[in-house]
């Protein structure tokens, strides 16, 4: 009887670390692949009065041959964020064989949109200049962004007067959009009325033409990069309308594009979603940079 209740024991134990394992090896997502990380890389300078920005490379161990590039721009309203709450998805993306950096930039108040957008492009020209060194190819780079950040991803990429400032020709070779807000700032503002001191007004100012400048929607054009766009089905009513008339805008252009509406998601789990290594999301995105190469 003994002998019966020790062998049930360690059945039950066994059973309970198989569970454990299997829940382990869902949540890192082959962990054991090692992810070289530099963080905390200057790439802006400091001799334009600017506050210093910097970027997270997330690179495979792995370097027979160099990578295609994955910049993401975090969200956070334009007023907050960092790059340190998503190392978790430049882990997870340099897992998947791709060399992912993340930057932080300057947030409102301190700062409005341009400068924001400003320094994204820094940010860009610093991959395009020194990603080779950490595995990364510098002709396939992708820029990406969630919320605010996908604003900025689209703006620097589509409006040509960021990469010209910066003096480089445009090395974006696809956008991948989720969740974006602000593609009709000018759009969302004009039927808002906000009042003098709110946060938009301090990222975008009260001026109309400024909206209108901030506004990707306003730039498209044809010779644009690729676009991977991504909306939550129960995102922010916002978004939702800025996303509806952006993607019906690129179908005057030529430029290639796919729209996903992920039914049930609201806003914050367009994000959350990639703590789970084996969202489909990201073979998606694999697959969208392999057609862009």
């Amino acid at each position: 009887m003994l002998i019966k209740k020790a062998i049930k024991k360690i059945h039950s134990y066994t059973r309970f670390l198989f569970i454990a394992l299997v829940l382990l090896f869902s949540i890192t997502g082959c962990a054991f692949k090692t992810v070289h990380r530099n963080k905390h890389i200057v790439y802006n300078s400091t001799d334009t009065g600017r506050l210093i920005q910097e970027l997270n490379v997330f690179a495979p161990s792995a370097k027979n041959k160099l990578k295609p590039v994955f910049i993401f721009v975090h969200g956070g309203n334009w007023n907050s964020g960092n790059k340190r709450l998503y190392s978790y998805f430049g882990s997870r993306i340099a897992r998947k064989g791709i060399v992912a950096v993340i930057p932080d930039y300057p947030k409102s108040s301190k700062a409005g949109y341009n400068e924001m957008a400003g320094n994204i492009a820094a940010a860009v020209k610093w991959v395009k200049e020194n990603i080779n060194a950490y595995g990364g190819d510098s002709n396939r780079i992708f820029i990406s962004g969630h919320s605010a950040g996908g604003h900025l991803a689209a703006l620097v990429s589509i409006k040509e007067d960021y990469f010209k400032k910066v003096q480089i020709a445009n090395p974006v070779k696809g956008i991948i959009l989720i969740d974006a807000a602000g593609l009709d700032m000018f759009g969302y503002l004009k039927e808002e009325h906000l009042p003098e001191g709110d946060s938009y007004l301090n990222t975008f100012s009260n001026n109309p033409a400024t909206w209108k400048a901030a506004s990707p929607i306003y730039f498209l054009h044809n010779g644009m990069p690729p676009m991977l766009i991504y909306r939550g089905g129960k995102t922010y009513p916002s978004i939702s309308t800025s996303n509806e008339k952006f993607t019906d805008s690129l179908k005057n252009y030529d430029t290639k594009f796919s729209y996903h509406i992920q039914p049930g998601k609201k806003h914050v789990p367009m994000i959350t979603q990639f703590f789970n290594p084996y969202n489909k999301r990201y073979a998606e995105i694999v697959a969208f940079m392999k057609d862009g190469k």
